[in-house]
């Protein structure tokens, strides 16, 4: 029983020295790391096995349709509209102040809620997973279904 647990020992050492190693060789080639050429800007599912990606390489932005089969140029974007779409999305909307009523008071509640959410930029913006879009719906479905006297 011993000699077996001394030999899973020793196999696992041998398993992780043989990881690292690799690792090191991966890591001196230059492998798995990329080079900022190549940006993917945004991914968008289509349907279960079509994707529409916007890349950019060096200073051009393609629009990319992807199927597990085929990859298709769509169109090819100015830099410059893509950079200002992505500078717009970043930036939340101003909230807008609250009208002051006939007696020069500020009323508590104005009409329905402004749901202003978090924006995320990561790999999972837009997603299921997107945590921000999660809140934003859990609390515009408070806002509806809260009682209000």
């Amino acid at each position: 029983m011993t000699w077996m647990i001394i030999r899973l020992v020793l196999s696992l050492a041998f398993i992780a020295v043989v990881l690292l190693g690799a690792a090191r060789l991966a890591k001196k080639k230059g492998l798995g790391q990329g080079n900022g050429l190549i940006e993917v800007v945004a991914r968008q599912r289509m349907g279960r096995s079509s994707t529409v990606n916007v890349v950019r390489i060096a200073d051009v932005v393609l629009v990319i349709g992807a199927t597990e089969e085929h990859i298709t140029l769509l169109a090819e974007v100015d830099s410059e509209i893509v950079d200002s779409a992505l500078a717009e999305r970043r930036v939340p909307a101003p909230r807008p102040a609250p009208l002051p009523a006939a007696d020069g008071s500020l009323p508590t509640r104005v009409g329905a809620p402004a749901v202003v959410g978090r924006t995320s930029n990561g790999m999972l913006a837009g997603s299921v997973f997107d945590r921000a879009g999660w809140g934003s719906f859990v609390r515009e479905m408070r806002e509806r279904t809260v009682r209000k006297p």
